[in-house]
């Protein structure tokens, strides 16, 4: 478990946003298929909240039900992956990416190992790239950014309500 603190979290574009607050349980890096595709990534970083500790704060996901037991739920207008969902279960699992401050919540293990990448232990012999310099490419990007703040705000975007 990861120490209890009260965390925001949503999707890409602002229309959801949610609140967890006490502990987040299990924070870990699920390697099966079905997370994959549902991430569109290598992997999918989830946690669970207990459902009593977790509220909606803007807008509603929409819902995919990815097997007879479980739903994911994700922005139906960018399109982040935000939820898994056992419905029965007392507890919601937030994708960790999703928080306005991911870098909070450290993963304790992973999961579905058969599935996992077979190169990823050749990730840190990879070169990196150098930060680039401020460029007009750069500042315009910056500039014109129309991804929500890692913050709660009243409305969004601003000067528009949802």
């Amino acid at each position: 478990m990861s120490a209890s603190a009260d965390r925001s979290g949503g999707c890409q574009c602002g229309a959801v946003r949610y609140r967890a607050s006490g502990k987040l349980g299990y924070p870990h890096l699920c390697h099966c298929r079905m997370c994959q595709k549902a991430a569109g990534n290598y992997f999918l970083p989830l946690a669970g909240v207990a459902r009593a500790d977790f509220a909606l704060t803007r807008g509603e996901p929409k819902w995919f039900s990815s097997s007879e037991l479980v739903r994911r739920g994700f922005c139906a207008e960018c399109g982040t992956p935000l939820f898994y969902d056992i419905p029965e279960a007392d507890f919601i699992n937030i994708t960790l990416g999703s928080l306005d401050d991911p870098q909070s919540v450290k993963p304790v293990a992973q999961s579905n190992m058969g599935t996992r990448m077979r190169w990823f232990h050749d990730l840190d012999a990879l070169p990196v790239e150098p930060e680039p310099e401020s460029s007009e490419r750069e500042d315009t990007i910056a500039s014109s950014n129309h991804q929500h703040p890692d913050h709660d705000t009243i409305q969004w975007p601003h000067g528009a309500a949802r």
